[in-house]
């Protein structure tokens, strides 16, 4: 099958687009061939082994997974014997490292049935950034009717389905993006909309019930005066780190553990948990139209790398989607 491919860390010059084996199911994983995928930060950071210590788990030398991407949508082209509840030929999406490939297995409890009324495309674009704004919003955050809200990096891929489930949800959403993407944020519903060019939310004066930060581009003491007395800060990490480091994000995390011992503020960190049932209550949220996937731009497979490149250098808004 033809696939992007890496074999050892470095920029999107280090990705080869290739000729490898098609994977083969085990017990309890699901073929799929794959319509579409879409590009994360994710992809960035495992591509570069960044941060260096996350090289434990991705592997020290070179990448353990050697085919890049992580959410796909596509139909299921055979299962392993264990797996129940689906069949050859369903429509499906999730995750699962090497989706930039006309073929990925994926765990069964990482897949489920595609929404009805999106493309494969738009599919695509949800499992990775949608599952993380649903977890930093419902599960850490406790997001409830009436609280206010900032979503820093709301132009994102994370942050276009952040600012969306919040107003799901019945907050008040304030945006925080560059210029070029105001008009984007307020059509998905932002109430209130901050120019990072032109203003510092951490210096305004005004106070949230709930920050969920997506960047890393302020102190946590400047991150904590955002907050009301007794609000929450929820802190992702999973921006793009321009330059590399050893512990990225983690330095943020260590220091946001000590400030809890001492303070009424909750700050919390955004923890990656993919499971079925997400990925069911995102479907529901887009069969229902409470949340929209933003497509900026789409490549074909053969230009995956550029893709990712485009991703990066640019600071793309929304989702990059590779078609198969």
């Amino acid at each position: 099958m033809k696939a992007l491919i890496q074999d050892r860390y470095g920029s999107a010059d280090t990705l080869e687009f290739g000729e490898t084996d098609s994977p083969v199911p085990a017990v309890d994983e699901v073929l799929v061939r794959v319509h579409a995928a879409s590009v994360n930060a994710y992809d960035w950071h495992l591509m570069h082994g960044d941060p260096k210590i996350a090289r434990l788990a991705f592997g020290l030398a070179k990448p353990k997974a050697r085919i890049r991407g992580r959410d796909f949508a596509g139909r299921v082209e055979a299962v392993g014997s264990g797996v129940m509840g689906f069949k050859p030929g369903d429509e499906v999406y999730g995750e699962a490292d090497g989706a930039f490939a006309e073929f990925v297995c994926a765990k069964d409890s990482m897949v489920g049935p595609k929404p009805a009324n999106l493309t494969f495309e738009q599919a695509a674009a949800i499992p990775l950034a949608g599952n993380t704004a649903l977890i930093g919003l419902r599960d850490v955050a406790r997001l409830r009717r009436g609280q206010s809200v900032l979503v820093n990096g709301a132009s994102g891929g994370v942050g276009t389905f952040a600012v969306q489930l919040a107003k799901a949800y019945g907050a008040e959403v304030t945006a925080v993006c560059s210029t070029r993407n105001v008009d984007l944020v307020r059509s998905l519903g932002a109430d209130h909309v901050i120019d990072y060019r032109l203003e510092d939310f951490t210096r305004g004066g005004r106070r949230y019930d709930v920050v969920l930060d997506l960047v890393g581009n302020h102190s946590l003491a400047g991150f904590r005066r955002a907050l009301t007395p007794t609000g929450t800060l929820v802190l992702s990490g999973g921006g793009v780190y321009e330059g590399g480091s050893v512990v990225g994000p983690m330095g943020l995390f260590f220091k946001r553990r000590l400030a809890a011992l001492f303070s009424r503020q909750r700050l919390l960190e955004l923890p990656a948990r993919q499971s079925r049932a997400n990925l069911a209550a995102l479907c529901e949220l887009a069969e229902s139209g409470k949340i929209a996937p933003v497509v900026e731009r789409t490549y074909p497979l053969s230009e995956a790398a550029e893709a990712i490149r485009y991703v990066v250098v640019e600071h793309a808004r929304a989702k990059v989607v590779v078609t198969v």
